[in-house]
């Protein structure tokens, strides 16, 4: 890849996983029940390869893949990130025995993993989380809640933050490997706007050892920034991929359509906002794809790219996808439509991992640091 454009391999390897995504995945994405981890899907995903690639890929070849599979199957590239979410504090703090025993069970799609950092009170301030981790002779006893966890409670596994340490702020936080029949560990789940299994889990004094910890005590909260930054070029790559569904089926429809005595596409108010609808989209591609080769290439300035390739891919896609709902008028609107899917799917990513206000507070602290 040079600076501005995809080599021919890398342009075939996306075309290939749009067909993929649209011809394979879709249908059992279609008969999964919203709101609930998709097994088949993520069965499916494994037994495609791309759950192996998700782990092997760079941060260039991770963002490719998200957008592809957005542009065809927004539910596939959900269930794909949220397996990388909930495994990479494993792939990165585990210890040896620790991935051996659940890392293949990852990438096969036989295993569901939970990435769970959020509270009801600790969403964009995640070192503030009160989730307890008292200590019980050995080990811990966990005790409190998460809210709006992505897998839960179907996960088979969560990577939990908790506070090992009180007063210590994020260096008190330590991260655990929780498998979800451990007693005491219950959930249900949340209703949510965008159709992605969410929901909450309760803590009753949950026993968790020092076999149970991801890296070490009181050092948790670098393993949770760590795959937050890892995936944060990524998640604007999920939302390049629903704008350019979007402008696509923007074009194809004020192509077609006929109004005032021709198409949409001749009067230059629609063309206006078609040509900056792409040109934006364009532009959050570039911004992801130059933060995703920083990324790979060990830059510095890596929470800074990251952020502001989340911060606008997310923001642009929102307003492609809302300008594109505007164009085609009611028949968007029309629950089943692919705008309307689209709609509902692209409002999230300007709150996970990290709202748009987070990001902004990232970039300005390191152009003033």
């Amino acid at each position: 890849m040079t600076a501005f454009a995809l080599d021919p391999d890398q342009r075939k390897w996306c075309a290939e996983l749009r067909t993929l995504a649209a011809e394979r995945l879709g249908p059992l994405a279609a008969a999964g029940e919203p709101g609930r981890v998709n097994r088949p899907l993520v069965a499916a995903l494994g037994e495609l390869g791309l759950l192996e690639k998700l782990f092997s890929a760079g941060a260039l070849d991770l963002c490719l893949l998200r957008e592809s599979l957005a542009y065809g199957c927004t539910e596939a590239e959900t269930a794909l990130a949220l397996q990388g979410l909930g495994s990479y504090p494993l792939v990165q703090a585990g210890t040896a025995h620790q991935r051996e025993r659940l890392l293949p069970e990852v990438i096969a799609g036989r295993a569901v993993a939970a990435f769970a950092l959020s509270e009801s009170g600790a969403g964009s301030d995640a070192a503030a989380l009160e989730l307890r981790a008292e200590p019980d002779g050995g080990g811990w006893r966990l005790t409190g809640g998460k809210c709006w966890i992505s897998n839960a409670p179907d996960a088979d596994f969560y990577t939990v933050f908790a506070r090992t340490t009180a007063g210590a702020g994020a260096r008190g936080i330590t991260a655990f490997l929780v498998p979800a029949d451990r007693p005491g560990l219950t959930g249900s789940r949340l209703d949510m706007l965008s159709p992605h299994p969410i929901g909450s889990l309760d803590f009753d004094a949950v026993p968790v050892g020092p076999q149970d910890v991801l890296g070490e005590p009181d050092r948790g909260f670098r393993v949770a920034m760590n795959t937050l930054n890892l995936f944060r070029p990524s998640v604007g790559a999920f939302a390049v991929g629903m704008a350019q569904a979007a402008l696509d089926a923007t074009i194809g429809h004020t192509s077609r359509r006929t109004a005032f005595g021709g198409p949409l596409k001749d009067l230059q108010t629609v063309a206006h906002q078609v040509a900056e609808m792409a040109t934006r989209t364009e532009a959050a591609r570039l911004l992801v794809h130059a933060a995703a080769a920083a990324c790979d290439a060990g830059d510095p300035g890596i929470a800074k790219r990251s952020a502001m390739a989340k911060l606008f891919a997310t923001e642009t896609a929102q307003y492609v996808v809302d300008t594109a709902v505007q164009l085609h008028g009611a028949r968007a609107l029309q629950r089943g439509h692919l705008l309307e899917h689209l709609y509902r799917e692209v409002r999230a990513p300007r709150i996970y991992e990290g709202a748009t206000e987070v990001q902004r507070t990232i970039i300005a602290k390191e152009l003033y640091g």
